[in-house]
């Protein structure tokens, strides 16, 4: 009985005839081969290493995911400030395109003409709803004197009414206070052009069996020597014939919009000037 008392002795005497001849047996084993008390420790070792490298791929996914966003969003910005940059410098040249070719019009214009022709720069227009004006960059230093004839290749505009050293404020056709002396080109009828509002002018004092019909053009007539004769003025787009009246009013479109002008023309030389509407010299 004294056999099986608990003794610290025969503890390690037992450990040691038993496990060390297991840990040598396993030692003997090849290298490759896991030891069988290790399996647990290789196993767990497994499920931390692979959950490890799962959660580091994850982590370095997004990493890379938010890198190439904000790489993205940079280039964007790049890009969208590039094309800006490009929409502008094409508006410029859009711009220049187009001017030339207003200036190569003209310069035509003027080369073709017999009138004494001067270039002027439209810097100014009047923002007062009942008047219909605009102010050009010439005046008394270039020749300008009051009510000279301002025009452009389509057709008239107006005239000078307020001349300073260096401008000139000019009275277009569509101003109430405008007048032109006209006729119609097909019939000869004659009466006076007045503005009525900025898009359109009437034809006044007319008789009434003066012939007058939709699509007349109306011409200046040459009268007072302030317009060349025969220079277009407008279109007729309605008559009115009231029933016991001794006239009738005649509305008239512009040749031209006057306020969309950039570039015309003062006339100089007006007096005796006979022209008619040149082939082409139409906006």
């Amino acid at each position: 009985m004294n056999f099986f008392t608990f003794d610290l002795r025969k503890v390690l005497l037992i450990i040691t005839l038993v496990v060390l001849p297991l840990i040598a047996i396993n030692m003997q084993r090849k290298s490759e081969e896991e030891l069988w008390f290790t399996r647990p420790f290789s196993f767990g070792a497994a499920l931390i290493h692979g959950g490890f490298t799962s959660f580091s791929s994850g982590v370095r996914g997004t990493t890379a995911m938010y890198l190439d966003l904000i790489g993205v969003k940079k280039h964007n910005e790049v890009m969208r400030a590039q094309l800006a940059e490009l929409n502008a410098q094409l508006g410029a040249l859009t711009e220049l395109k187009l001017e030339n070719e207003r200036l190569s019009q003209l310069l035509g214009f003027k080369q073709a003409s017999k009138m004494n022709l001067l270039a002027a720069r439209v810097i100014a227009r009047d923002l007062l709803p009942d008047h219909n004006t605009i102010t050009v960059d010439r005046g008394l230093s270039h020749g300008v004197q009051k009510n000279m004839a301002a025009l452009t290749i389509g057709g008239v505009i107006g005239y000078t009414f307020r001349v300073e050293n260096d401008t000139s404020q000019i009275l277009l056709l569509t101003d109430s206070y405008a007048v032109i002396d006209a006729i119609v080109q097909r019939s000869r009828a004659r009466g006076l052009v007045e503005g009525v509002r900025r898009s359109s002018c009437r034809l006044r004092h007319l008789k009434r069996s003066d012939d007058v019909k939709v699509g007349d053009l109306v011409v200046t007539s040459g009268l007072f020597n302030m317009f060349p004769k025969g220079f277009p003025i407008g279109t007729v787009t309605s008559i009115d014939k009231s029933k016991y009246g001794m006239t009738q009013e005649v509305e008239i479109k512009p040749a031209v919009e006057p306020l969309n002008l950039e570039e015309i023309f003062i006339v100089l030389n007006a007096n005796h000037q006979d022209l008619s509407p040149k082939p082409g010299a139409e906006e």
